[in-house]
């Protein structure tokens, strides 16, 4: 009887260390995923580039947004209070190798579809008249608009983005 109830206690013990690195685990990825969903919209590590000393203006990106829906959605506007206006931006680069941003009115999601923003390429988010500096470590709020799917607040990170062979494929300096 007495090995069997040290059995249990080991048991319980070993039980409670799993529930407790379990629940350590779950903190620890919710700490480094941040994103959103909103109705059939998914918006995976909203961040930002940290600016440069001076700069006024700055970027913020989306990893990845998703509608994961049957009906269209558009992505109209962005707000926050670490700048006094936030634009969509599309960058391409034209047939003499020079890179344009031009503003965009909206961010078109058709059904299924999915996005990535990163630096040097396709969309983003420009950052006009920065309140203060963009900081590796910081975060701020941004709040998205959404034709169908309406408002969400997201959580920003200010970091240096890891170079991605894919997605700057043929964006050289």
């Amino acid at each position: 009887m007495t090995s069997l109830l040290r059995s249990a206690r080991r048991c319980g013990d070993l039980l409670r260390s799993v529930v407790v690195g379990a629940c350590a685990l779950g903190l620890s990825v919710a700490a480094w995923a941040h994103g959103a969903t909103l109705g059939d919209l998914e918006i995976s590590h909203p961040y930002a580039t940290p600016s440069v000393p001076g700069a006024r203006n700055g970027a913020a990106y989306i990893a990845q947004l998703d509608n994961t829906g049957k009906q269209p959605d558009r992505l109209l506007r962005a707000s926050t209070p670490a700048a006094a206006r936030t634009e969509l931006h599309t960058m391409t680069v034209d047939a003499g190798g020079v890179m344009r941003m031009r503003e965009a009115d909206a961010i078109a999601l058709a059904p299924g579809a999915s996005i990535k923003m990163r630096p040097g390429v396709g969309m983003h988010f420009m950052l006009i008249d920065l309140k203060q500096p963009l900081n590796e470590g910081d975060s701020f709020p941004m709040t998205l608009e959404f034709e169908r799917g309406g408002k969400v607040e997201v959580k920003v990170v200010v970091q240096v983005p890891k170079a991605r062979s894919d997605d700057m494929a043929g964006h050289k300096h």
